[in-house]
């Protein structure tokens, strides 16, 4: 059984949803927010957890053959960082332990894209070294912190750590006024029968939608055997705005859009991320392009709030 933390948030529900496909019984975990996606599927186990508990995350091991662990749970920073740096990394360590414990196969962890934040190359691609650079949030800070921690922890102990590097993902159960993606909130302004600010016809990016980022975490985690410790999470092709655009006309064609010619900040390339190693090992090709994807999140957001 496979364990996925934060297994009701937007990327571990789609993880979960994935490993079911593939056959795999799940045990899906979240502390505070506890409803059901509708596309989950009923055999999908989901228990309430605060992975800073040991007791609680004992009694789960307790009461379920946990034999691989993703670990996806986390929380938002606010005003008081040491506070979130405490909680975030007291749940890591709280699951290493248990993976320790429970002698599982594979510990997958969340980490992010903006590890490489700094590097000038384009793409990024897993052997580059990861720049000193400051990190510009919270939340970038501690996931590039997260690597090391997690593979130094797991060294000698049998159990396969992989660090999962999550380009910037979206869809479905994503809030739709997230600052952290553009995409959402940019649709959300359509629905509501909003003009949006215009945007640079050519600024754009590697925005992975949320199933496919679900179906290549699902991939490496119950992958027989896996060459490297870490791994990009993204659709490895960016897209433009003025792509997003003819998307977002598509699924919704009395959509009032206006663009910006050329880039924000001058001529250049947007970063993204290569994922060739995921791949090779696993076969894993996106199942979305940006048309697809807008198509597919502007019917879901018809019925959801989020």
């Amino acid at each position: 059984m496979i364990l996925v933390t934060g297994g009701l948030g937007m990327i571990g529900a789609h993880t979960a949803r994935a490993l079911t496909d593939l056959g795999h019984a799940v045990v899906a975990t979240a502390h505070r927010r506890t409803a059901r996606p509708t596309f989950l599927p009923d055999d999908v186990i989901v228990e309430r957890l605060d992975v800073t508990d040991p007791a609680a995350v004992s009694a789960l091991g307790d009461q379920y053959p946990i034999t691989d662990i993703t670990h996806l749970a986390g929380s938002i920073p606010g005003e008081d960082r040491v506070a979130y740096f405490r909680a975030d990394t007291a749940g890591l360590l709280t699951m290493l332990d248990a993976a320790r414990a429970w002698r599982v196969r594979r510990f997958a962890v969340a980490g992010s894209l903006g590890s490489y934040l700094g590097r000038s190359e384009v793409p990024w691609y897993e052997d580059l070294a990861l720049p000193t650079a400051p990190a510009p949030h919270p939340i970038i800070a501690f996931k590039k912190a997260v690597e090391p921690l997690t593979t130094n922890a797991l060294q000698g102990t049998g159990i396969h750590a992989v660090v999962l590097r999550i380009g910037s993902t979206w869809g479905p159960l994503m809030d739709p006024a997230t600052p952290f993606n553009a995409v959402p909130p940019y649709i959300s302004a359509v629905l509501r029968g909003e003009r949006p600010a215009p945007v640079y016809a050519d600024d754009g990016g590697d925005f992975c939608y949320a199933p496919d980022a679900g179906r290549a975490i699902a991939l490496l985690i119950t992958a027989d055997t896996l060459a490297h410790d870490v791994y990009n999470i993204s659709g490895g092709q960016p897209f433009t705005n003025r792509q997003l655009v003819d998307a977002v006309h598509a699924a919704i064609p009395q959509a009032q859009l206006d663009l910006l010619d050329g880039r924000r900040a001058g001529p250049g390339r947007d970063p993204y991320l290569d994922v060739s190693r995921l791949a090779t090992e696993t076969g894993f090709t996106p199942a979305f392009d940006i048309t697809t994807a807008v198509t597919d999140y502007v019917a879901w957001r018809t019925h959801h709030d989020r």
